[in-house]
C-alpha cells in the first residue's frame, strides 16, 4: 500500500491507498515528467491569475513563482526525485512545491488537473510543431542545395518501376521538396489550432471562483496575430478533445510516408543496379560478414520508423473513438504516442538533412540509363501530333514502331527508314530528331515541367522561400 500523503490531492475520500500493482498502471510520470517546463508555465500563470483577481496576494504569488523556478531549475540539471506514487508530473511538482512554499496549497484554487494537462499539451505541442517545422525546413534547404548540384544530370524518371521519360535529377528531388512544405503547413495548422487556453475549464464545468480566463491566456502567449487572448469555448471539448494529439500524430505520419518513398529512391539509386548515388559513409554500415558491403542503412531505419508513426496514429484513433464525454483515465494513454512520435519524425528529419550534403551523383551511370531511347517514344508521338495525326493514332504507331525495334532488336532510334516509313506516312526523315535528349528537356518549359529553365527557377524560388 501507497503512503495516504501521497495521495493527498485526491484521497481523502479512501481508506486506504492504492495497490502496488494500481500505482504501476496508473503512474505516468514515467513519461509525461518531460512536460515540466510547461507545467511549470501553466502553474506561473495560474499564480499570476490567481493574485490578479485577489483569490492570492502578490507575496504569495512571488513565491509560488520562486518556488517552480527552484523546482525547474533542479529538473533541467537531472537533480529532481521523480516519485511514482505521485502519479504524475503535475502531482510531482505540487508537492515538492507546496513543501517548500506554504502558499503554493492555493495554486490549484480553480483548477483541474484535467484542464492543467489539457494547458501543459497545448504548450507542448506548440513547441513540438516549432521543433518540427525547423527540421523540415533544413531537410528542404538541403534537397534544393542538392538539386542545385544535379540539375545537369538527367535520369529516366520511373512510372510502376519502369523506366519512362528523362528527367534531371534536380526535378525528382524537388519533388519531395513540394512533398515537405506540404507538410509544413500541416504542422503549422496544428501548431495553429493548439492556440487557444483550456486553462479555466476545471474538470468539467468550470469554476465559480471570479477567475480570468484571458488573463492566463496572455501570460501563456495564448493570443492570435493582433495579441488578443484565444481561450476555447467548452469546457467539456477542451478537457477530452484529443483532436490535437491525432492532428500532430497524423501530420508526423505523412512526414514519414514522405521520408519512407524518398529513402527508398535513395537505397535504389544507390544500389549496385542503379548506381545513380554514392551515399556518405557516415550514414551507412558494412556487413559483420561480407566485407564489401555498403548498406543504406540510415534510410532503411527512416523507412521502417515511418511504419511507427502511421501505428501512433492509429493507437489515438482506436483510443478515441469509443470514449463518452469527458474525461477519461484511457485518455492517459495519449501522451506516449504523440512523444514518440515527435522524437522519431525529428530524429527521421535531422538524419536526412545531415545525410544529404554528402549524396554524390555518378553521373556517367546516370547518362548511361538515359541513353536508352525508348525513354523519348512519347516525344515522337508528339512529332506526329506536331504534323496533324491524332494522337491516339500516333500513340497506336510508335506503339508499333516499338514492336519494330523489339523485332529487329534494334534500339528504337536507329531503325532503318525503309522500315519506318512503311509504318505511318507522316513519319518522315527527320524523326530521330525526337531522340534529342537536351532539346527534349528544353521544350518542357511550362510550368511544373523538368526544362531546365524551370527547374533553375524553383530551386530559385525555394531559396529565397
Amino acid at each position: 500500500m501507497a503512503d495516504g500523503k501521497k495521495q493527498a490531492t485526491w484521497g481523502g475520500r479512501f481508506s486506504e491507498g492504492p495497490a502496488a500493482l494500481m500505482l504501476r498502471i496508473g503512474e505516468s510520470v514515467s513519461f509525461d515528467q518531460r512536460l515540466a517546463r510547461f507545467d511549470v508555465q501553466g502553474s506561473q500563470a495560474q499564480a499570476a491569475m490567481l493574485a490578479h483577481v485577489g483569490i492570492i496576494t502578490d507575496g504569495e504569488r512571488d513565491a509560488i513563482c520562486a518556488g517552480l523556478d527552484a523546482i525547474l531549475e533542479k529538473v533541467e540539471a537531472g537533480r529532481f526525485d521523480w516519485d511514482p506514487a505521485l502519479e504524475d508530473v503535475h502531482m510531482n511538482i505540487e508537492q515538492a512545491l507546496t513543501e517548500a512554499i506554504p502558499a503554493a496549497a492555493k495554486l490549484h484554487t480553480a483548477r483541474s488537473r484535467n484542464d492543467q494537462v489539457a494547458t501543459d499539451m497545448r504548450l507542448w505541442f506548440k513547441f513540438a510543431c516549432a521543433e518540427v517545422d525547423a527540421s523540415l525546413t533544413a531537410v528542404i534547404a538541403a534537397l534544393v542545395d542538392l538539386a542545385d548540384r544535379t540539375r545537369d544530370v538527367i535520369i529516366p524518371g520511373y512510372t510502376h518501376l519502369q523506366r519512362a521519360q528523362p528527367v534531371s535529377m534536380a526535378h525528382h528531388l524537388l519533388a519531395y521538396v513540394e512533398m515537405f512544405a506540404r507538410d509544413r503547413t500541416r504542422i503549422a495548422a496544428v501548431k495553429e489550432q493548439a492556440n487557444a487556453c483550456p486553462l479555466g475549464s476545471g474538470a468539467i464545468a468550470g469554476t465559480t471562483l471570479p477567475i480570468d480566463r484571458e488573463f492566463v491566456a496572455r501570460e501563456l502567449g495564448f493570443v492570435d496575430a493582433e495579441g488578443r487572448p484565444r481561450v476555447t469555448q467548452n469546457s467539456m471539448d477542451a478537457v477530452s478533445d484529443r483532436d490535437l494529439f491525432i492532428d500532430f500524430a497524423s501530420a508526423c505520419s505523412v512526414v514519414g510516408v514522405h521520408l519512407s518513398r524518398f529513402s527508398e529512391d535513395l537505397i535504389l539509386w544507390s544500389s549496385a543496379e542503379f548506381g545513380y548515388v554514392s551515399l556518405p559513409d557516415a550514414f551507412t554500415t558494412g556487413s559483420s560478414l561480407m566485407p564489401q558491403k555498403k548498406n543504406p542503412d540510415a534510410f532503411e531505419l527512416i523507412r521502417g520508423k515511418s511504419a511507427r508513426l502511421t501505428g501512433n496514429l492509429q493507437m489515438l484513433l482506436t483510443m478515441v473513438k469509443g470514449l463518452p464525454l469527458t474525461y477519461n483515465r484511457d485518455l492517459q494513454e495519449d501522451k506516449p504516442p504523440v512523444f514518440d512520435s515527435f522524437d522519431q519524425c525529428k530524429l527521421m528529419l535531422d538524419c536526412v538533412a545531415a545525410c544529404l550534403p554528402g549524396v554524390v551523383a555518378n553521373a556517367v551511370r546516370c547518362a548511361a540509363a538515359v541513353a536508352d531511347p525508348a525513354l523519348l517514344a512519347t516525344d515522337v508521338v508528339d512529332y506526329l501530333v506536331k504534323k496533324g495525326v491524332p494522337f491516339r493514332e500516333a500513340h497506336h504507331v510508335v506503339g508499333a514502331l516499338v514492336g519494330l525495334s523489339e523485332r529487329l532488336q534494334l534500339p528504337l532510334n536507329e531503325l532503318p527508314f525503309d522500315e519506318v516509313s512503311k509504318v505511318h506516312a507522316a513519319l518522315g526523315e527527320d524523326w530521330v530528331e525526337a531522340f534529342d535528349l537536351e532539346k527534349a528537356l528544353a521544350a518542357r518549359d511550362k510550368p511544373g515541367m523538368p526544362g531546365p529553365m524551370q527547374v533553375a527557377a524553383r530551386i530559385e524560388f525555394w531559396r529565397q522561400a
